[in-house]
């Protein structure tokens, strides 16, 4: 080959060379190049020599196994030695601790020089995963948490579409709309200082005729119930139905008085009423509390155990009664 032919080879090779030196720099990569056949380093560039520690004329001349440690020194050996024998560009990932900290790097192999040639060196171009499997992993996790946040949001927007306002069987409120209802009377009799009653009622134990004609009359019995409650309220009023056999009134600016008068003549309604199934005629009763706001309780939790120990206490008196809750003492002392 003359000195002609050369040139251009030379200055191919310098302009190659420049080109994969500023690529490696602006990755970030790390670059080595090892002696194939005794794996000692000829030459690394300064991201290498700064992830090993050492100067870089420090680590020229030297092995793995002088580098790093027995285990880490196999895995790179063993890794070299399968690419030198591949005789192509080898490709591989490699995951190891190294002074307590967790790299992965994936590595390409590949041998320079002519073939055939007594010394021809092994190049090894590293390059950093870890940083983008964190970077991965977080937008994995932003992902996830906009799907889990857009989840929420529509679970919100059906919940608000389907949240029931009234009981299917009975036509009366849903527990949930019925205790907001008397929290908003209870904001609202604060600030205007003016009186309601709540009412707690429970359907009495069905009689034997009825329960032996099952599940279907005492579902009818239930609906009837729900049509004589609501019948029975104003429209300032609420009635809710809160579980399978017990309900509530809302009696706005009602006092204790009243209200004892307006639910007798209603417990009297419901012992008299009489429902048809199936050629028969049920009856029913219901036993009731009645506590007053704020004379016998001044907030929403007081209330409703308050009108729960009335109930509690009809009951305990055999059913189909009336009982008014008592009266706070500092409420009579003012007075």
């Amino acid at each position: 080959m003359n000195s002609s032919d050369s040139k251009p080879t030379s200055i191919l090779q310098r302009v190659a060379s420049t080109l994969l030196a500023t690529t490696l720099s602006q990755r970030g990569d790390l670059l080595a190049l090892k002696d194939a056949a005794g794996g000692h380093y000829v030459h690394v560039n300064e991201a290498m020599a700064a992830w090993i520690g050492r100067p870089i004329d420090d680590i020229v001349g030297k092995t793995d196994a002088q580098l790093f440690d027995a285990d880490l020194a196999k895995l790179l050996r063993a890794a070299d030695v399968a690419a030198i024998a591949n005789g192509a560009p080898l490709n591989a990932e490699h995951k190891f601790e190294r002074d307590g900290q967790r790299f992965e790097f994936g590595a390409t192999r590949m041998l320079v020089g002519e073939e055939g040639h007594a010394k021809r060196d092994l190049c090894v171009i590293w390059h950093n995963l870890s940083s983008e499997r964190q970077k991965e992993a977080q937008l994995k996790a932003a992902l996830q948490q906009l799907e889990q946040q857009q989840r929420s949001m529509e679970q919100m927007r059906l919940d608000a579409q389907d949240y029931p306002l009234h009981d299917v069987t009975t036509g009366m409120h849903t527990r949930a709309h019925f205790d907001e209802q008397l929290a908003r009377e209870v904001d609202l009799s604060t600030r205007e200082q003016r009186q309601f009653a709540l009412v707690t009622i429970e359907l009495d134990p069905l009689q034997p005729a009825v329960v032996a004609l099952g599940e279907a009359a005492r579902q009818r019995v239930v609906e009837q119930l729900g049509r004589v409650l609501r019948s029975n309220t104003r429209a300032m009023d609420a009635s809710g139905r809160l579980s399978g056999v017990r309900f509530a009134i809302l009696l706005s600016g009602v006092g204790l008085a009243t209200a004892h008068t307006r639910m007798e003549g209603l417990r009297r309604q419901c012992a008299t009423h009489i429902v048809a199934h199936e050629g028969h005629d049920l009856g029913f009763s219901v036993s009731m509390g009645v506590a007053s706001f704020p004379h016998t309780a001044a907030t929403v939790e007081a209330l409703t155990h308050s009108s729960e120990a009335g109930l509690a206490l009809a009951q305990q008196r055999g059913g189909n009664q009336v009982t008014l809750a008592s009266i706070r003492f500092d409420d009579v002392a003012k007075s």
